[in-house]
């Protein structure tokens, strides 16, 4: 077994992978940027070596810089995670040719599987039945658009390197093909190095379901079953279970059987995932799936397969890396249910940006041993606008599928974030979902449904607990006078009616919340002359975090805030119906306006790089641009002035 092992990655795979090596008596050394000095996987190795600024591409791309640290810290081995060097081909030969393991597999397995062309090429060979569409060699944009429209719309552009939903867009229609391949292949080279695509048949109302595969030295392949993938965010996992609802033993074995025939024809050694697409449009058949993409790496969603199965797969890849084996199959069997949420640093209630900035409070549920937590930071850290923005995974494990679901989604109740908010309430709303409750899940759910998923924009029950909370403090709020000058409703003689205004974060006009009864368990109140009722077992489990702007109520899985106004906030407000702000700390990769250009509500404005993500920045209303204030290239911060649109009947000067 291995002495020292240097963990090339960051976050909740660095402190996973850290834990099983000590476990195992192994010393650990992490290799971190100037913007990780201060994680948990930093300060929990052995040993920690800089690397490099913040940018992946200075620090964790950095072979030769990794390479440096795993010499000058004695490292026999070097575990690179998933995400950024795990399915380099040329940094697992470089490890090779300085005399040290890479924990996964050989670099010719990851040439022949990791490139999505490539591998569906292999697999065709094999007669393994293969999604219809384009991955040749050819990358010319018109020839790609010809092959695109020889398939039929809709199709989807998939860069050939990487995964995590990042280099992939759905083209509805043939005019919108070549901006959608341009900002896919932007895209596509910031994460993974290779802008090169191919184009795939959009597959309607799909299921994802992949198998996870694990091969050592002596040439044996067996798998550890299947995981459902379906519910997803434009091609971003957010929930994954294992074993996939509704699967029955012969689509299984059929499954099963394809997956570690793919990893035996490249001679695959270590962790792998073989997925496929399923037809979605009734029951699972032994013939309605085709191979889609192989992943030449250990998977986010490895705990669910851990659970179901009771082996530790990070341990198997550091015992296979130096030799061992992998369990004979009918060692491995199947037991039970598991399902993990992807706890993502975003607002959905606003298109789902991500959301950046300090972790003031971070409480992740604890005590139930049903409930694992896998994260990378912890409170008083924060989420950076460098790296992916998963905060956790939060993985529950059940007899059954619906136990499973119902301690996944108490534990997201009990995930309280804040100031960054995240998709926790979301995701609860989607594992509610009768058609997800049922097992009848596809890709394009969340899609279909988005508006019922989304968060209402002013929680009215989590107001009412917020408006008996500042009252509850005392006559007046605080203020000289008491009782007199509190301006609460309070009569002689009469059920009092108190009233308090609030205003939601970087707005101005004031809510009036009155509240009629907010005593004992009963919480009833008026909110612009809607009637409001907070039910006891809501109000028992919400919790209430005061400051002196005002409070935050964290309930069913949802962070509200609620600011007290102050009486010189409208003096201070911007004026933003023509002014376009941006809306987290980014890189501005193209400006599409000028000055006095007319342009239309929802036209692209400029294009925001942030969290290895693209995001358009469109007109708010019909106008001309009075101003541009940045240009292609500049570094903004969240709420820095981008393009101004000149009043309305004003010509731009």
């Amino acid at each position: 077994m291995f002495k020292t092992l240097l963990i090339a990655n960051r976050g909740e795979i660095a402190r996973r992978v850290m834990r099983t090596a000590r476990r195992m008596g192994i010393r650990t050394v992490a290799v971190y940027s100037e913007a990780d000095a201060d994680a948990p996987h930093v300060r929990e190795a052995d040993e920690a070596v800089l690397i490099g600024p913040a940018p992946s591409s200075e620090s964790y791309l950095r072979a030769d810089k990794i390479l440096e640290a795993a010499r000058g810290t004695g490292a026999d081995a070097i575990h690179p995670g998933y995400g950024f060097l795990s399915e380099n081909a040329k940094f697992a030969e470089d490890c090779a040719k300085a005399g040290i393991v890479f924990v996964g597999p050989p670099a010719d397995a990851i040439r022949a599987m990791g490139l999505k062309d490539r591998a569906k090429a292999l697999i065709e060979q094999a007669n393994v039945p293969v999604t219809p569409g384009y991955h040749g060699d050819n990358q010319d944009p018109e020839h790609l658009k010809n092959a695109a429209d020889a398939i039929g719309y809709p199709v989807l552009i998939k860069a050939i390197a990487g995964g995590g939903g990042k280099g992939m867009r759905k083209v509805d229609r043939e005019k919108d093909f070549l901006a959608a391949l341009e900002s896919c292949r932007r895209e596509a080279q910031k994460s993974f190095g290779e802008d090169a695509v191919l184009i795939e048949k959009f597959i309607t109302n799909p299921r994802h379901i992949e198998v996870q595969i694990f091969g050592d030295s002596r040439g044996r392949v067996v798998h550890m079953f299947e995981r459902d993938c379906s519910l997803q965010r434009r091609h971003q996992k957010v929930i994954e279970e294992a074993p996939a609802p509704g699967m029955t033993p012969n689509v299984r074995a059929a499954m099963c059987s394809a997956a570690v025939q793919a990893a035996k024809a490249v001679g695959y050694v270590g962790a792998g995932t073989v997925e496929f697409i399923v037809d979605g449009s009734g029951k699972l058949r032994e013939d309605g799936f085709y191979f889609m993409e192989m992943n030449t790496r250990l998977q986010v969603e490895h705990p669910v397969t851990e659970m179901v199965t009771g082996l530790d797969l990070v341990e198997l890849q550091l015992r296979v890396a130096a030799g061992g084996s992998v369990p004979e199959q009918d060692q491995i069997s199947l037991k039970g249910h598991a399902i993990e949420a992807r706890l993502y640093a975003e607002d959905p209630a606003s298109g789902f940006l991500p959301s950046i900035g300090p972790l003031d409070i971070l409480d992740l549920p604890t005590g139930d041993p049903r409930i694992r937590v896998d994260t990378g930071v912890e409170q008083g850290g924060e989420v950076s606008l460098h790296y992916d923005p998963m905060i956790a995974k939060v993985i529950a494990y059940g007899g059954g599928r619906d136990e499973a679901i119902g301690a996944l989604k108490g534990a997201l109740a009990e995930t309280h974030v804040y100031p960054v908010k995240t998709n926790g309430g979301f995701v609860i709303r989607c594992l509610d979902d009768a058609d997800f409750a049922s097992g009848n899940v596809s890709t394009g759910l969340i899609g279909d449904k988005l508006d019922d998923l989304l968060p209402p924009k002013f929680e009215l029950q989590a107001a009412l607990l917020a408006a008996r909370a500042v009252l509850d403090a005392g006559p007046g709020h605080g203020r000289a006078g008491g009782v007199w000058s509190a301006g609460d409703g309070f009569r002689l003689n009469a059920d009092p009616v108190r009233q308090v205004r609030f205003v939601r974060p970087g707005e101005t006009d004031a809510i009036p919340v009155s509240l009629s009864s907010g005593t004992g368990r009963d919480i009833t109140g008026m909110i612009n002359g809607n009637a409001v009722a907070v039910s006891a077992s809501l109000a028992a489990s919400a919790r209430l975090v005061r400051d002196d702007a005002g409070l935050t109520v964290f309930a069913g899985g949802e962070t509200h805030r609620f600011d007290i106004p102050r009486p010189d906030a409208a003096a201070d407000a911007l004026q933003a119906g023509g002014l376009v702000k941006a809306p987290m700390p980014g890189k501005v990769l193209s400006v599409s306006v000028k000055d006095g250009d007319t342009v239309s509500r929802g036209d692209t404005l400029l294009v925001l790089e942030a969290m290895k993500m693209e995001h358009a920045l469109t007109a708010p209303r019909d106008g001309v641009v009075e101003s541009v204030s940045v240009s292609a290239g500049a570094q903004v911060g969240e709420g820095d002035a981008l393009v101004t649109l000149a009043e309305d009947g004003e010509e731009a000067a």
